[in-house]
């Protein structure tokens, strides 16, 4: 019983209280190292040096604090904050970084920012930086193109550098996505860190070879990053192990929930230490999410940038068209034209199937737009080229599925055509995302008709929130929806009534035999009366 208590409180930060209180008592202190060298197979002779005999380290024995953080003055933190529309949950929470030369960095990251022509910090990462230095747990909820990749990625590599791992194999921080295009895009950025801190980096995939994949790992990585399916792939097979990673990191944590990852990653998580850092990501606030961050962060400390409701970058102009199915194509085209005659950059098209991304990539080369698709069938290979291809400006029109609706990083992308409208209103934003990042212009088309009339609500919600305008048609489709809705209530209910009625009746029973004949018995004949 006591192992399972202490255990818990591994899993929070209420230990590190429990030491300091027990650092006095001799006897006590004597008794809890036994416990702790039981439970976690360290030595009491460590434990003792590292805690009990360093008030300062034991006020940080679960939550490694790497570098101080200044106290700003309380105003200028709260202007700040409410000028950003920054809100913060929890204890203990440190000031944000406003300035990169001001910040508690060390130094080889300052240096390592300005090789990279980095600035000013984003909001996310002004107020998430100093949160996971600080060692605590964090829960990040902020809009698609925020720089949320940076957010945690730096203090990945403090994390690496300042702290001393356990010998083995297996990575030391952990950054888990739902898609390969968004572990590609992390992968880029945690290159950098490759060629100038000297940290090893690795992606790991599905649709990649697996053998090249497994001989990265037993080489030995720092930071790993990796799908769940193909992650718990190579911890079933002992390819790689997690017993001394000790930041994880879960990017678009919602996404992951909603493609049913949640087995793979409750299992990565219960192969970390207990003395773990955990950071979830979101751009939205689901149930799902908010279990996960309860089962397994206990304490953390939350940051809103924005609202947790569904919310779209407000950078972004959205148009709305409401049309019948068969005249979907038509409007597609007229879209098309019109953005012609305005200009644009790049321009990315979402269906919501794999054939319909063919056919449509077809239908626009035969027209004369230089056009390429991009969907799940397609081989790694093919994924990369044609993303490359998009990126470098070889091709100027994308035509994807929801594959390409998170993660996708691709400057010069002006325009977003919703020729399908996505299952829900949270893979909307995200698809419009890909357009209007980091403080730039962007404009969106969405088509809907009346078999996407139970998504009208949501979408007037988003967009009354982005201060857009709501079209008229858009009303009367969610009115019309809503009015469908009540009459097949309706409906249900009478015809629940009426079947309970009839299945209460008993032909045994008293005064059934006098029922009329237009009751619910039509071919029911009153012998009383025919007899004469």
């Amino acid at each position: 019983m006591a192992l399972n208590l202490l255990k818990t409180l591994l899993k929070r930060n209420d230990l590190c209280k429990l030491l300091n209180h027990s650092r006095n008592t001799s006897e006590d202190g004597a008794l809890l190292i036994r416990l702790l060298s039981s439970a976690r197979n360290v030595h009491s002779s460590n434990i003792k040096k590292q805690v009990f005999n360093d008030p300062i380290r034991s006020q940080f024995f679960c939550a490694y604090r790497f570098y101080s953080v200044k106290t700003a003055e309380q105003q200028d933190i709260n202007n700040y904050r409410t000028e950003h529309k920054i809100t913060v949950i929890g204890q203990d929470i440190p000031s944000p970084f406003t300035d990169i030369d001001n910040s508690e960095f060390p130094d080889y990251i300052k240096k390592f920012l300005k090789s990279q022509g980095f600035e000013k910090p984003t909001v996310i990462q002004s107020q998430g930086w100093p949160v996971a230095l600080s060692g605590q747990n964090f829960v990040g909820i902020a809009q698609t193109g925020t720089g949320k990749t940076l957010a945690y990625l730096l203090p990945a590599v403090v994390h690496i550098k300042e702290k001393e791992a356990r010998r083995g194999l297996g990575p030391r921080a952990l950054v888990l996505a739902p898609t390969r295009e968004l572990a590609r895009q992390i992968e880029q950025v945690a290159k950098n860190f490759r060629k100038l801190l000297n940290v090893k980096c690795a992606c790991i995939y599905g649709g990649a070879s697996r053998s090249a994949q497994a001989n990265i790992l037993e080489a030995g990585v720092d930071i790993l990053i990796a799908t769940p399916g193909r992650l718990n792939d190579f911890l079933v097979s002992k390819t790689t192990t997690l017993c001394r990673c000790t930041y994880v990191v879960l990017d678009e944590a919602d996404r992951m929930l909603d493609m049913g990852f949640e087995p793979q990653i409750r299992q990565a998580l219960e192969g970390v230490p207990l003395e773990r850092q955990i950071l979830m990501f979101s751009a939205t606030w689901p149930k799902e999410v908010q279990h996960l961050a309860k089962d397994y962060l206990g304490e953390y400390v939350q940051v809103n940038v924005g609202s947790t409701e569904l919310s779209a970058n407000h950078n972004i102009e959205q148009h709305i068209h409401i049309c019948e199915q068969q005249a979907k194509l038509d409007k597609f085209k007229s879209i098309m034209h019109s953005i012609a005659g305005d200009g644009f950059g790049k321009l990315l098209v979402f269906t919501n199937t794999k054939r319909f991304v063919d056919n449509l990539t077809l239908m626009l080369k035969r027209n004369g737009w230089p056009a390429v698709g991009i969907h799940g069938d397609r081989t790694q290979l093919q994924r990369d080229t044609i993303i490359n291809r998009f990126k470098s400006g070889h091709t100027n029109i994308l035509v994807a599925t929801d594959v390409a609706a998170r993660g996708l990083d691709v400057s010069g992308v002006t325009h977003v055509i919703n020729y399908d409208f996505p299952n829900t209103s949270e893979d909307y934003i995200h698809r419009i995302g890909r357009t209007g990042r980091q403080q730039n212009k962007g404009v969106a088309h969405t088509m809907l008709t009346e078999d996407d009339a139970r998504q009208a609500q949501s979408l007037i919600a988003v967009l009354k929130e982005a201060n857009q305008e709501v079209p008229k048609e858009l009303m009367d489709l969610a009115r019309s929806f809503r009015l469908n809705k009540t009459k097949e209530h309706q409906y249900k209910k009478s015809y629940s009534y009426k079947s309970n009625y009839n299945q209460n009746w008993n032909p045994n029973k008293r005064f059934n035999k006098f029922r009329s004949n237009s009751m619910d018995r039509p071919n029911f004949r009153n012998d009383r009366y025919d007899r004469y």
